[in-house]
């Protein structure tokens, strides 16, 4: 490892456990694993880019969310920047090949700075990568240029987006492809709907219309044909789900729907956990089908605690992100995650971030007040970066001993079958 990358650290997990098993199991078919990976992504071309959360218990790892409008570019390792230069311009070439100009339309909340340090990250990689780049925002309150001053004293200068026939343009500049990070909670607005330059990821798969339990249920599917591939129990690399109708927490409507799926899945875990010799008590995650930001999610251990949960609670999980009413639901397998970090053994997991179909970094969200049955997207989370090996894809397997790369390697390959997941949905809503 050179000495400008930092120093990564050593995982509770890292010598224990089953988790070393599907690492060696990774590690011994890597040239199956990418040669189906690349079939793969010319079934499915991958989105332009993604962020993948995932939990790592030891006994299992699996993804728990997938975001594919990613706010988080500038707590990735810098010294792997060139990783993402290299993987942005494949995967945006190859959705444009003409591509030159890119206007990029971030989210519309302006005091977040960290938000916008993403945002800089973002661009830096796209300039590199030899594109020019606009920030164009859905907000009218830009309709002179203006600049935005970053904590590092660096700025980004935002103007409000127009629209001339079916072209989203500025005044002065007409781009070639809009890429998103705006995960458009509160639906497509009409500016960017039926324009002729190609938006990626697709609006169509902002969290207005798109559902977490579709795209477990697409994961589900990847990951059982993964598994057969490679010999293993999709449940090692799949969190079990379910997921309800309509519900209203506050008027306790679809409650008895909640109820009895977590007392079902609960005893499906449980199952689970008996056939393979797991003493751990099962738990599962309740949380909005729809959203980001960490909103909306309460662990329950039983179903008496679904009967019982108090107003605050209630009030808690019945708004998303910008207020959002909570109408839908997914309960999804909890995954304990025993990683840890720093002197006082802050609970952790890692967030891998990806390019297209390749992996480019990724960080640790830590959080000291949190449980290793809990979220940790919550207030008081830090993030420290991942440092992946070059590449991170095509570990050396002699090298079997040194945890960390296996380790890195299978963050990557699960991650990536959560990037085939999206994929994949995304040839769905194409195909409507």
């Amino acid at each position: 490892m050179q000495n400008t990358i930092q120093p990564t650290p050593r995982l509770v997990t890292a010598l224990t456990g089953p988790l070393r098993e599907l690492e060696t199991q990774l590690l011994s078919r890597q040239e199956e694993i990418e040669n189906w990976f690349q079939a793969q992504w010319l079934l499915s071309p991958p989105p332009a880019y993604g962020s993948v959360d995932l939990r790592n218990a030891g006994f299992k790892l699996a993804p728990v969310d997938m975001n594919l409008f990613p706010a988080g570019f500038n707590n990735l390792n810098s010294a792997f920047l060139s990783l993402s230069v290299e993987a942005a311009r494949t995967v945006l070439t190859e959705t444009l090949p003409i591509a030159k100009k890119i206007l990029l339309i971030p989210e519309s909340h302006t005091r977040n700075l960290f938000y916008w340090e993403n945002v800089a990250a973002i661009v830096e990689t796209l300039e590199q990568g030899g594109f020019e780049v606009r920030i164009g925002s859905l907000l009218p309150d830009y309709k002179d240029p203006s600049e935005l001053t970053l904590k590092n004293g660096s700025t980004l200068t935002i103007q409000t987006i127009v629209r001339e026939e079916n072209t989203v343009c500025l005044p002065d500049f007409i781009p070639d492809l809009i890429l998103l990070n705006n995960d458009l909670s509160d639906g497509i607005p009409s500016i960017l709907q039926d324009v002729q330059q190609p938006i990626v990821p697709p609006a169509e798969l902002g969290w207005s219309q798109r559902l977490k339990s579709n795209h477990f249920q697409f994961y589900a599917e990847v990951s059982d044909e993964f598994a057969k591939l490679i010999d293993i129990d999709p449940w090692v690399i799949a969190p079990l789900f379910r997921h309800c109708g309509e519900i209203d927490f506050m008027q306790r409507d679809g409650e008895d729907c909640l109820t009895s799926n977590v007392e079902q899945l609960l005893e499906l875990i449980q199952q689970k956990y008996t056939e393979n010799s797991i003493t751990e008590k099962p738990f599962v995650i309740v949380k909005a089908d729809a959203g980001t930001y960490g909103m909306a999610v309460m662990t329950v251990r039983s179903a008496d605690e679904v009967r019982s949960l108090n107003r605050k609670q209630r009030t808690s999980m019945s708004k998303s992100k910008g207020g959002q009413h909570v109408q839908k639901i997914i309960i999804q397998e909890g995954v304990y995650t025993f990683e840890t970090f720093g002197d006082n053994n802050g609970v952790a997991e890692p967030v891998v971030y990806m390019w297209g179909q390749r992996v480019v970094g990724g960080f640790y969200r830590v959080h000291k007040d949190r449980g290793v049955d809990e979220n940790l997207n919550s207030p008081g989370m830090h993030f420290e970066p991942l440092a992946f090996m070059t590449p991170c894809q095509k570990p050396n397997a002699t090298d079997l001993p040194k945890e960390c790369q296996n380790r890195f390697y299978a963050y990557g390959v699960i991650a990536r079958l959560s990037m085939l997941a999206a994929a994949r949905e995304i040839l769905d809503i194409q195909s409507i």
